[in-house]
């Protein structure tokens, strides 16, 4: 991995941010009418005082750029407005809001780490039957949404069989662990079979490598082959796989949270674009960019690291 690499990357990063910010900011501008009125939940008929001060504070009779800027410039030192439908600051309403969804997050993360790299790898080291299931099952997986996963978990584990709740985030570890283990199931789930199948053809294809050929050929015992040679060799497309999936989950949580009632930060952006709380939706909006960019740019530059290949085939195809 060279220097150049990581500079690219770390560039297209902040283009990538800069970009959508405008975009979001944009999105403001882009209904008909005052756009102050969508700052107060979009009132038919708000206060013509409340609209000027709004327009004041926010900049929005200032040229397109510059309010843009006094916008952005806000988000960076955690000024992210104040939302007048929930009567406090955005800042305050996402801090409430962030660690639930960082802890459902964590939890899904776990769960599709441990299940996808293990299902993935004795499909992979067993083959035959066992193989041919996982697939099958993993290939389930991916093609359910985490909506329909959700309705499904609720009908099995809190109706048919009444073991987990189903609504809200629960106080303390154990109460914490046992109202997330449902809508954490419902995001894995997807993601699960996606690093599954990942995982098994890395180590399909590592296992059949000329490398690995020769050091059986040499006594190796197989253990150590297995371990030192194919799974060693297999963790970069692994890890990037699940990255990606983090990543997408973060993309995601708001489903899960909607339907089991969690009260993250994704809720509270349906909540506010519901009510028209721009200044809200705003805000998350740009915090999901900015992490789902940020896990996708240390991704690509832990996957150089693990394989040096990866860098140089994407600076072959540009």
């Amino acid at each position: 991995m060279t220097l150049r690499f990581v500079a690219t990357r770390l560039a297209t990063l902040v283009v990538t941010v800069l970009a959508s910010s405008l975009a979001i900011y944009g999105a403001l501008f882009l209904t008909p009418g005052d756009p102050a009125t969508l700052l107060v939940g979009g009132s038919r008929n708000p206060d013509p005082e409340v609209l000027e001060r709004i327009h004041r504070e926010y900049h929005l009779d200032d040229p397109f750029l510059e309010g843009y800027w006094h916008w952005l410039s806000g988000c960076l030192h955690g000024d992210f407005g104040k939302s007048l439908v929930y009567r406090d600051t955005v800042a305050n309403l996402i801090g409430a809001r962030a660690g639930d969804t960082l802890s459902l997050v964590t939890y899904a993360s776990v769960l599709v780490l441990l299940a996808g790299t293990l299902i993935g790898t004795i499909a992979a080291l067993r083959g035959g039957r066992i193989e041919t299931l996982a697939t099958t099952l993993t290939a389930g997986a991916m093609a359910v949404p985490t909506f329909i996963m959700s309705v499904l978990l609720i009908w099995v584990f809190a109706v048919q069989l009444p073991w987990f709740p189903v609504y809200g985030s629960g106080e303390g570890f154990t109460g914490t662990l046992s109202h997330l283990t449902l809508p954490a199931l419902a995001l894995a789930v997807t993601w699960t079979g996606y690093v599954a199948q990942v995982t098994r053809t890395a180590v399909r294809a590592e296992m059949r490598a000329e490398h690995v050929e020769t050091a059986r050929s040499r006594g190796v015992p197989e253990p150590t082959v297995i371990r030192r040679h194919v799974l060693h060799n297999a963790s970069g497309p692994v890890f990037a796989v699940s990255g990606v999936g983090i990543a997408g989950l973060i993309a995601t949580a708001a489903v899960a949270e909607q339907a089991f009632g969690t009260g993250g930060l994704g809720a509270l952006m349906i909540e506010a674009a519901s009510k028209q709380d721009m200044a809200v939706v705003q805000a998350v909006s740009l915090i999901f960019v900015v992490v789902f960019v940020v896990i996708n740019t240390a991704v690509d530059l832990v996957s150089a690291a693990l394989d040096p290949r990866t860098a140089q085939k994407q600076k072959g195809t540009r």
